[in-house]
This record gives C-alpha cells, sequence and structure tokens, in this order.
C-alpha cells in the first residue's frame, strides 16, 4: 500500500508541474477536476502521464485530454517549438505553412503553431478556413513553403487529434517536396520536442498571415487539369464527406472539371467534429456509408464516392446487381486508376505497398512499366524508385491514391475521386460499368483477390505475442501449398511477409491504431473465361486462408 501511495503522490507531483506549465485554462480545470478525485481517479492520471505522446513519422496523434500522453494546447505549443527550432538548425528558410481541419481544437492548435513559429522569427502562413490535408500538402509546394504543418486526426475517433508535418523542396530533396517526414527527420524533430524549455518561455508572435481563396481556387484549377478537358462528362455522382471538409473543394473540383455536381448526402454535408450520423468517421467501417447508399439509390446514381473527413483517402460504391451495392476495395479502385493512367499513356513508375494487392506489379510488367514497392504509408511511395524513374502513380489498399504526383505529394481523395469519375463517365458511353473493367483485367491477368485479417486489442503486448508465435512457428504450407519465401524485415519494419505460388499473406502491427493485421492474397487464374467461378474458387480460397492465419497468430 506504501508503494500505491509513493506512486500517487509521484504523479501528483507530475501534475502540478504540468498544470504550472499549461497554458489553456480549459484543460488546467480538466486535469484539475482528475486531481481532485484522487485517489479514485489515480489510474486516470497515471495514463495521462504514462509518457509523452511521441513524434514518429506520422507526426502525433492522440487524444483531447490534458497531461503530455494527449493531444492539448501544451504538447503542440512543445510540439511548434521544437519544429521551429529543428528547420532553424537544419539552415531551412522560407516560411511555415499551416492547415487545419473541423475537429475540436484544430483551429486552435493551428494558430497556436503559427505563434510559435512568428514568435521565432519565421513567417507563417494559416490555411483560410477548415481544408481538406491534400489542399496544405499542395500550398508547401505552390508557396515555397520551408514545411507544413497539418493539424487532423483524419478518420480517427471524435475524441482524437493529430498533427502531420510536410516538409518543402529545401529540407524534403525533390522526391519529398511537399511530402510527409520520413527518418531521420522525425527523430531529429522529436529530439528538438524534447529540448524545449519551460512553455511560459516560448516566445508567441502573430498569429500569422491568413491566406485567401486563391489558394483553394490554384489548388482547384490544378485538380481539374489532371483528367482530360475532352473526356465525357456525363455521369451522376452521390457524394458524401462524412461530416469532413471535403465536400466544397470536391464540388468545386467537379464542377470547374465540366461534371454535373454530386448530390451530397445532407445531413453530412458539413464540418461537424462530432461525427453524429456514424459511430466511426471512416468509409471502411460497417454501416458509415449506409446514407451515401440511400443518396445514390433515390438519385438513380452511377457512382457513389465518400472521402474520409480530411478527404485524402476516396472510397467508390459501385452497383451490383438489380438493386444492390458494394465498395471497392482499395485495390480495386488501385488498379482501376492504375489502368485508366497507362491507357491514356501515361508513362513513369507505377508504385505501391507491400500490403497491396500484387495486381500492379503483373499489369506493369507486361505492359513494359518500371513498379516498385514499398513499407505502408505514403511517405514511402512518394519516395517509390528512389528517383530512378518519375512516379506518375501511387496507391495504398487503405483507399489512398496519388494520381498526379506534381500536384499533390501525397494521397489525394479529391483528385481521385475526380479520375474515377472521368473513367466510369467514359465506360459509361461504352454500356460498360467499373465492375466491367475489373473482369477484364482479372480475365487478362488472373483474380487477384485481396483481404485482411484484422484484430483490435487493447493490451499491445496481445500483438507482440502474435508476432512472435509467427516467427517461431512459421506455418510450412499454407492451402495446402508450401510456403516457398519468408520475408522477415525486422529491423527496418516489424513485418513478416509468405508466399506460396498462388497466396501471400503480410502480417504486421497497424502503425495508427492498436490493431494486428494480416493481409491475405489469392490469385486464381480464370480458365475458359469464367471470371465469376474464378472470383468464386478464390474467395472460398481467401476464407480458408483467413482462418489458418488466424490460428498461426494465436487470434
Amino acid at each position: 500500500m506504501a508503494a500505491d501511495t509513493t506512486d500517487i503522490d509521484d504523479i501528483r507531483e507530475q501534475a502540478r508541474r504540468w498544470l504550472a506549465d499549461d497554458p489553456d485554462p480549459t484543460s488546467r480545470d480538466e486535469l484539475t477536476a482528475v486531481l481532485d478525485r484522487l485517489p479514485a481517479s489515480a489510474p486516470e492520471l497515471a495514463d495521462r502521464f504514462a509518457g509523452p505522446l511521441t513524434f514518429g513519422t506520422a507526426g502525433l496523434r492522440g487524444p483531447l485530454r490534458a497531461g503530455p500522453n494527449g493531444m492539448n494546447l501544451a504538447v503542440v505549443t512543445q510540439a511548434a517549438a521544437g519544429l521551429v527550432g529543428w528547420l532553424a538548425a537544419q539552415g531551412g528558410t522560407g516560411p511555415l505553412v499551416i492547415g487545419y481541419d473541423a475537429r475540436y481544437g484544430s483551429r486552435q492548435f493551428a494558430e497556436r503553431t503559427a505563434q510559435v513559429a512568428t514568435g521565432a522569427g519565421r513567417p507563417a502562413l494559416l490555411l483560410p478556413r477548415p481544408l481538406p490535408t491534400p489542399v496544405l500538402a499542395y500550398a508547401v509546394r505552390h508557396l515555397g513553403g520551408v514545411a507544413g504543418v497539418m493539424v487532423t486526426a483524419s478518420h480517427n475517433p471524435p475524441q482524437d487529434n493529430g498533427y502531420k508535418v510536410y516538409l518543402g523542396a529545401e529540407l524534403g530533396g525533390e522526391l519529398g517536396a511537399g511530402a510527409q517526414i520520413v527518418p531521420p527527420a522525425d527523430a531529429g524533430i522529436e529530439a528538438a520536442i524534447r529540448a524545449v524549455g519551460p512553455l511560459t518561455e516560448v516566445p508567441l508572435g502573430a498569429a500569422g498571415q491568413v491566406l485567401g481563396d486563391d489558394l483553394v481556387a490554384a489548388y482547384v484549377e490544378r485538380a481539374t487539369a489532371v483528367i482530360d478537358p475532352e473526356g465525357p462528362r456525363d455521369l451522376t455522382v452521390a457524394y458524401t464527406p462524412l461530416h469532413g471538409v471535403g465536400a466544397a473543394v470536391l464540388t468545386a473540383a467537379f464542377a470547374s472539371a465540366g461534371f454535373p455536381v454530386p448530390g451530397v448526402v445532407p445531413d453530412q454535408a458539413e464540418p461537424d467534429p462530432a461525427f453524429p450520423t456514424v459511430s466511426f468517421p471512416n468509409p471502411e467501417e460497417p454501416g458509415a456509408v449506409d446514407r451515401l447508399i440511400a443518396l445514390a439509390d433515390s438519385t438513380g446514381a452511377d457512382l457513389a464516392i465518400a472521402n474520409d473527413p480530411d478527404a485524402d483517402r476516396c472510397a467508390v460504391v459501385v452497383r451490383e446487381g438489380a438493386d444492390g451495392w458494394r465498395m471497392l476495395r482499395g485495390d480495386e479502385v488501385g488498379v482501376l486508376l492504375a489502368d485508366h493512367l497507362m491507357r491514356r499513356g501515361v508513362t513513369g513508375l507505377y508504385a505501391t505497398t507491400i500490403v497491396s494487392s500484387s495486381l500492379l506489379r503483373a499489369m506493369c510488367a507486361a505492359r513494359g512499366l518500371p513498379y516498385d514497392e514499398t513499407l505502408t504509408g505514403f511517405k514511402w511511395i512518394v519516395r517509390a524508385g528512389g528517383g530512378s524513374a518519375p512516379l506518375v502513380f501511387g496507391y495504398e489498399e487503405a483507399l489512398g491514391y496519388c494520381v498526379a504526383p506534381e500536384h499533390v505529394r501525397d494521397k489525394d481523395g479529391i483528385t481521385a475521386a475526380l479520375t474515377v469519375a472521368e473513367l466510369a463517365a467514359g465506360l459509361k458511353t461504352q454500356g460498360r460499368t467499373l465492375t466491367d473493367r475489373l473482369d477484364e483485367l482479372a480475365a487478362e491477368f488472373g483474380v487477384h483477390h485481396t483481404d485482411q485479417l484484422s484484430a483490435r486489442v487493447d493490451d499491445l503486448r496481445v500483438i507482440a505475442d502474435a508476432m512472435a508465435r509467427i516467427r517461431a512457428a512459421t506455418p510450412t504450407t499454407l492451402l495446402g501449398h508450401p510456403v516457398d519465401s519468408v520475408r522477415d524485415l525486422l529491423p527496418e519494419a516489424d513485418v513478416v511477409i509468405l508466399r506460396t505460388g498462388t497466396a501471400r499473406v503480410v502480417i504486421r502491427p497497424s502503425g495508427t491504431e492498436p490493431k494486428l493485421k494480416a493481409y491475405l492474397e489469392v490469385v486464381e487464374p480464370v480458365t475458359n473465361g469464367d471470371v465469376p467461378a474464378a472470383r468464386s474458387r478464390a474467395a472460398q480460397a481467401v476464407a480458408r486462408l483467413r482462418a489458418e492465419v488466424g490460428a498461426a497468430l494465436g487470434i
């Protein structure tokens, strides 16, 4: 019991020191209330002070709450001071460009970042309102920024927020200009953040220069130029931004490109940080696009499109049968976009990640185009090939697509939606659909059926134990075929890849959520032109593979 009392006293003292340095009266009141509930609140207080949010290659992301293990004004002030100090130490010149979404705290965190930058003598350019992440990524290059900050938690739950960092050409180089940071920049920024002294001594300047709508107009103009100005435009689209910030920019881009303006789900059209109509603001989650499908049905839409809340991802929902709708997998949209660009004559490097379908590799090999695959994340995709050939397209299976790297060097749900619409409109003139094109690709390259086994955990040790188990007792067969290739990517990445002649399994912990993920793929040849039969065989095989991998992982 004495040890417990000592622990409580230690955490109480940490909290008191935090309170003395916290610049936000609201979070001070919040933490004081937690202290007042001791000893009952000891577990909560211990969690808040379990350690600081770590600045990694995805920046910061965490729950909105007082204390070092949360997103709050104190943590953001320290992060901004560390980032600005690191930029100065690298000799970086130029302004810091700052964007933000409509989540709780986003604008406040963005404005504080601007104040820290100007307080250190660096110009700060603030986007004019809550806007999509790809607009910020575009602005970093368009405005010659030394770096960019986007305050967003993407498709995380409503109680979260986050802080992503991009570098300009000066410090990011040609491949990383306007892209998310990669090592060693993340470690350098993290060290600079930890070196920041008392927050009361961080100088604060003006809130920076608020940019005008001409920046958004420039983004829309460049986005419109991604597609063929002479292509078909007869397409009815239903759309939802899922209470995020994508609607105004996406509808403006469609109108500028000459498409009919998509119908927008009315009660999801405006930004709302509470995300009241979805249990989880991610288009991949069950039920998230139910309202979108209802709108598509009622309007006779040819196609339904959803962005995630910061509009860097794009989900595509297609009619299947007389009355049904189906969301395409990220791999399906990825190969459709790649195939479309190839048919348009776009030459250069096509890239995806190690967890995506191997179909893109097969397409590039057959068509004589350079191909590369990277670790998961667009920070790696946009650097694919190391400059050996210019990147022209990249995608990841988690609904992220980069159809125009010279426009936005990151995933961009707006230009992806435009390009999908271009493809669908062209197929419509032939009386065909996106699923018809997928069948055509399957007939040529075989059915590449992908799926995912995902286990959310409360205790991260479960993930560590499962990864240790698969390494210690690696399956020798999958689906009755010998495992002829085992790749363990440690120490570079905590990833294990198993292959047979017709199947592949990639196992890794999630980089953003407490999940263990296994990415499954079975390749089934099409015989006698019977694509449906091949799809059925592949689906059955993937179901068996899921069971085998789950047993091997112990989940």
